[in-house]
């Protein structure tokens, strides 16, 4: 991925959100175009983890949200499930986000971005995005060392659509998500729950059996 601005995006705490809303439309993009060069070349969103494939397994987690689209990877998504490919192919994420959100409607207010291989994310991590995401323009997952989880949260369509204009279309291939959520509103989420979180990715060998292990328990 190319590089961005320098992170700017103004930041509210979990504890300091409105309340939040779940009765609001919502989409999700489901991003599954990166390398996966440290698997060897394998298509790492076809491997499986519990008998479902990661991708599968992403998008059971939005499975509330319409559309639902995937961008990049394997093209055998499931019934009801939306199909796309960034330009150009292997242009990196904000590449892809520019490509699904143009298959999102106008009458949509929020969308989840989230990339194909966390086999961990649940709807209940959804929930937890959208009811934190009230006013602001993003709600995003940090980790314990406060780094965001830039591909496991929920956005407002509009400041999406805004920052991909301000971006612009020629220059949306190589972009990093950093560059995407600069300047925006963002609501950062701590997870409390047991184990590993929902943003874990599955890069490696090791990572699919640490998933496995911590699925089959």
């Amino acid at each position: 991925m190319g590089g961005g601005k320098a992170l700017t995006s103004p930041v509210r705490s979990e504890g300091e959100r409105g309340r939040g809303t779940l009765l609001e439309r919502f989409a999700a993009l489901v991003l599954a175009g990166g390398g996966a060069r440290r698997m060897r070349g394998r298509d790492k969103t076809s491997m499986l983890v519990g008998g479902v494939s990661l991708r599968d397994r992403v998008l059971a987690a939005v499975g509330d949200a319409r559309p639902r689209v995937v961008v990049g990877g394997v093209a055998d998504v499931p019934p009801g499930v939306i199909f796309v490919r960034e330009e150009p192919a292997g242009g990196g994420p904000v590449a892809a986000v520019g490509a699904g959100m143009d298959l999102v409607g106008p009458d949509v207010d929020q969308v989840a971005l989230v990339a194909a291989d966390l086999p961990l994310l649940s709807a209940g991590a959804i929930g937890t995005l959208r009811a934190a995401l009230s006013t602001a323009d993003a709600a995003l997952f940090v980790d314990p060392g406060g780094r965001r989880q830039l591909l496991c949260g929920v956005w407002r369509v509009e400041a999406v659509r805004r920052r991909l204009a301000e971006i612009g279309r020629a220059d949306l291939s190589g972009a990093s998500m950093r560059a995407l959520v600069d300047g925006l509103d963002v609501v950062e989420v701590s997870w409390t729950g047991d184990g590993l979180p929902p943003w874990f990715d599955c890069d490696t060998d090791d990572d699919f059996r640490r998933v496995r292990e911590w699925v089959a328990e």
